[in-house]
């Protein structure tokens, strides 16, 4: 196999990123990153950006974990960022107001759900993270559809609403906003040592399909499709190459249908595409762990852990100042 030029972490840097060595577990890690990931998700929704502007703004996220704590930097500040940088890379940039304004309904939105009791998070059926589809795992931790937000959700029990306000033209709010995406931006190229080049696995995904002669299989190449997008929430994409997390993708899809394909050594079919074994199932084990089910505790502790000084606040309560 040709070697790659894409940036994938180090051994040293998957072993022990800079968050854990600042004493922050591997799991609640996974989850804030996944939560910045499901941010720029929506934030690109409600922008209608591209899609390939969307994941290469989730993998530049996830990269720029490999090198930066999240004791220095918001994940919400730094999601901002990788969408904004992102959509120029692909040339199609958003306004900057636009997209300040997006993420201060989101960030608004996270508000009013701490603010909740915790009897209506835990009991809000749309709580259950078990999805039916790859494709609707995407919005982690129960929220509702984010295409609602502009106007009124409520819980199941419909006791509160959530209004968004928009802030003043000229307002603070917006002057803060405007420096953290810039400061944002600055940072994800500084330390990324502006190496920005992104491969993205859609067409990857299309030529395996023609191969393994699953592209009449609408139901595989939609499952596979939505597997790939779900692994934008997990680091895979700053760990292995792109084959492997194709292949990944394709024997969730095909184990979940039922498709037989030949798996048997030494014909087994990702042999095909060099795809380890061996990383091929790390891969569906990243996906797979986002679909676990969580204690509404434990989505709301990474609900309000957006921003920094959150982090830094559950690190001086949990962690040791000799571990840190």
């Amino acid at each position: 196999m040709a070697p790659t030029l894409v940036p994938l972490a180090t051994h040293a840097q998957i072993a022990k990123t800079p968050s854990r060595e600042d004493g922050l577990p591997q799991e609640l890690e996974e989850d804030l990153r996944a939560f910045g990931c499901k941010l720029i998700h929506q934030a690109g929704i409600l922008l209608n950006q591209k899609q390939v502007a969307v994941a290469t703004a989730q993998i530049l996220f996830q990269r720029f974990w490999f090198v930066t704590s999240l004791k220095q930097f918001s994940i919400g500040d730094i999601s901002m960022g990788a969408l904004y940088l992102a959509s120029k890379l692909e040339e199609c940039p958003v306004r900057m107001r636009d997209l300040i304004n997006v993420y201060d309904l989101l960030l608004q939105r996270n508000t009013h759900e701490l603010s909740l009791p915790s009897s209506s998070s835990s009991s809000s059926p749309s709580r259950k993270l078990q999805p039916t589809h790859p494709s609707e795992s995407g919005h982690l931790y129960g929220h509702t559809s984010v295409m609602a937000m502009p106007a009124a959700s409520s819980p199941s029990n419909g006791k509160t609403n959530f209004k968004y306000t928009p802030m003043a033209y000229f307002s603070d709010t917006f002057y803060s906003l405007k420096d953290a995406l810039v400061v944002a931006e600055m940072q994800i190229l500084k330390r990324l040592g502006f190496n920005m080049l992104v491969v993205l696995p859609y067409g990857t995904l299309i030529n395996y399909l023609r191969l393994l002669g699953l592209t009449n299989h609408k139901e595989a190449c939609g499952k596979a499709w939505g597997y790939l997008n779900d692994a934008l929430q997990t680091p895979v994409y700053a760990i292995y190459a792109v084959p492997t997390i194709v292949s990944a993708a394709i024997l969730l899809a095909t184990r979940h249908l039922g498709i037989p394909l030949p798996s048997t050594p030494p014909n087994s079919w990702w042999d095909l595409f060099d795809a380890p074994w061996e990383d091929v199932w790390t891969v569906c084990g990243h996906i797979m762990r986002l679909y676990r089910d969580r204690t509404p505790e434990e989505r709301l502790e990474v609900m309000r852990m957006v921003n920094k000084k959150e982090v830094r606040k559950w690190l001086e309560e949990n962690v040791s100042p000799s571990q840190r």
